[in-house]
């Protein structure tokens, strides 16, 4: 089964390469999706990814699609517009599917302001969130639970990845794991791994 992989925010396809590897051992076909979050829009992104989706479309084939963080909303909101193609899954790693409190605290900082540019405006934006239609696919959610302590605040006692509180990746309708896994490196992590694998029903035939 052909795979599309979307790395998340400040990271590049190199991120996704050990699990791109696990599936092509696995005999699926991964396939990446790059940007630069610094140097596009985010809307400018957006349509990129709906083109690539509809290419996909065009072999009339089911795709699985799997996003870390940024990666997994950016998929989420291209959906709409490419209803043509066939969806077996869509897999978010991290992804925040409300609007995470780090970001609303992170676009408040000057220097941090020109690296995300338009991508950390809609992580900071509750409205950006509400104008994002829930996936009407097949949907799972992998949220980390492994978190450092030096990234504890702002959630208190809440499970978090270091990043992204479990809570801010719930999505009504999808299904939802935990894993003891931080937010950075999560699409490393073996289980991660198998899960992944599972959800895309083990060996590609």
């Amino acid at each position: 089964m052909r795979v599309l992989l979307v790395h998340g925010l400040g990271r590049t396809p190199l991120s996704l390469a050990r699990l791109g590897s696990v599936l092509r051992e696995a005999g699926h076909e991964p396939q990446f999706f790059a940007y630069l979050a610094f140097a596009e829009p985010y809307e400018r992104i957006r349509r990129r990814l709906v083109a690539r989706l509809l290419e996909l479309a065009q072999a009339q084939a089911p795709v699985a699609l799997v996003g870390h963080s940024l990666g997994g909303l950016l998929l989420r909101h291209a959906l709409p517009d490419a209803r043509q193609l066939a969806v077996h899954h869509l897999v978010m790693l991290g992804t925040p599917n409300q609007s995470p409190r780090r970001a609303r605290l992170a676009v408040r900082w000057l220097p941090f302001r020109p690296f995300p540019r338009t991508s950390g405006d809609v992580l900071a934006s509750p409205d950006a969130y509400a104008r994002i239609p829930a996936p009407a696919v097949p949907t799972t959610v992998i949220a980390g639970t492994a978190s450092p302590r030096l990234l504890g605040r702002p959630f208190g006692a809440e499970p978090h990845d270091g990043f992204v509180a479990v809570s801010e990746t719930r999505l009504t309708g999808g299904r939802e794991l935990l894993l003891p896994v931080a937010h950075t490196f999560m699409m490393n992590d073996r289980r991660l791994h198998a899960e992944v694998l599972a959800i895309l029903g083990g060996p590609a035939t």
